[in-house]
Parts: structure tokens; sequence; C-alpha cells
């Protein structure tokens, strides 16, 4: 994965618009792929039609997800959408946004929560309960894994490694990522990075919700 590891960033501070352009940042190119865009204002994605749905999570700005018959929907700084398959579908707006666009494969297995051409918060796909760790899995296969989870305050999960590499999206409240002996405070809208086997462990300062995408080689 092309990102840094070991640190608290921004996909939206470090991804800014050039004016008149659209960018893209290939992260990981791995079955489910997993691309920043960059789109400054008043610039277009031309719909185009896709054999698989493109998970899209805004990170900042708005921008409309556009296609066939009418389909139109605006998303803000937060929110997400899964894309239909067998229409054409772009992107566009009329002010600037950053998002990540992560590839979800025709056979992948889905949550029945989630619909595609719909827009939803990943914040709001799970409760907080009192005292536990709340989790649901969006979307799997046997390359890829992603979740999102909600922690209590106080609760946490300890020291592991995982078998890949994983992007954590810190939703709402405030967390600390343990990683290889270092602690790192996290709050909404940032991101972490941990390498394949890197020790690490969550632990919610405050209630703390985020989503983690697990690449699996």
């Amino acid at each position: 994965m092309k990102e840094k590891v070991g640190e608290v960033f921004s996909i939206a501070s470090d991804n800014p618009p050039v004016p008149g352009c659209t960018i893209s940042k290939p992260v990981y190119n791995g079955g489910n792929d997993i691309i920043y865009f960059s789109l400054a204002r008043n610039t277009d994605i031309s719909a185009e039609i896709f054999p698989y749905h493109k998970l899209l999570i805004v990170a900042s700005g708005s921008m409309e997800v556009y296609g066939a018959d009418g389909f139109t929907k605006r998303l803000h700084t937060g929110e997400c959408i899964i894309t239909p398959m067998g229409i054409p579908v772009g992107m566009r707006t009329s002010e600037s946004a950053i998002y990540t666009e992560i590839t979800i494969r025709r056979d992948d297995t889905m949550n029945e929560a989630i619909k595609a051409g719909e827009v939803f918060k990943l914040a709001e796909l799970v409760p907080y309960v009192d005292g536990k760790i709340v989790n649901m899995d969006v979307a799997h296969n046997d390359k890829m894994k992603f979740v999102v989870m909600a922690f209590d305050e106080g609760t946490g999960l300890s020291e592991h490694a995982a078998p890949g590499e994983a992007l954590i999206f810190a939703l709402d409240g405030e967390g600390i990522i343990g990683y290889e002996g270092r602690e790192h405070p996290i709050k909404a809208g940032e991101n972490f990075h941990f390498a394949k086997a890197g020790l690490h462990s969550v632990k919610a300062v405050k209630k703390f919700k985020m989503a983690l995408l697990l690449t699996l080689e």
C-alpha cells in the first residue's frame, strides 16, 4: 500500500485539489483497488459503465454522483455511496471534493444493510453499546475485509498483528492507536496505516468509531 506507515495522517489534507484538474492517486492494486481522487471545482469524471461496484468515501467537500435515467446523488464530507453496476456512472463537483474509491467486485460479499445507489454514513451503520465493541462486516472476500467498529469509552483491542496491511478511517470521537510501541491519538477525519504484521492496538479515549480496510496477500 502506497501510504505512510505508523503515523496519523489525513487523506483530505494530503491530497489538495489543483485548480481546473482532477487528480487520482493509486494507493493499492490488488483486486480491490484503492484510489484517492481530488476534484477541483467545476470538474467532471465522465460517466462510464464498470463491471463492479465502487465504494466512494468523501473525505472533504461535496460532489455529485450521476448516471443514466436521471440517477443523481449529492454527497458531502463523511458520506459514502456504493455505485450501481450496469449503468454509466460519473462524478462531478461545483465546489471541490476529495474522496477514496475502493473497488467492490461483483462476487464480493456485501452486507445486506448496504444498498447500491444510496447515500449513507459509515459512522451511522453501527451503534454505541455500553461497555461493548460493535463490529459490522461491510464487504469482504478472501483478499479484503472492510469493517466498521464502534468502541464504547474505555474499551479497546489488545495488541495484535494482522496478516496484511490495513487502512483506518476514524469516523467519530477519539481513540488511541498503539503501533510498534508508540501511542498515536486519532480523531474523526484522520487516518492511519498499519504495515503487514505491524503490532497494533486500539483504545477508545471517548466513544470512538472507525472503519478498517484490511488487505490480504
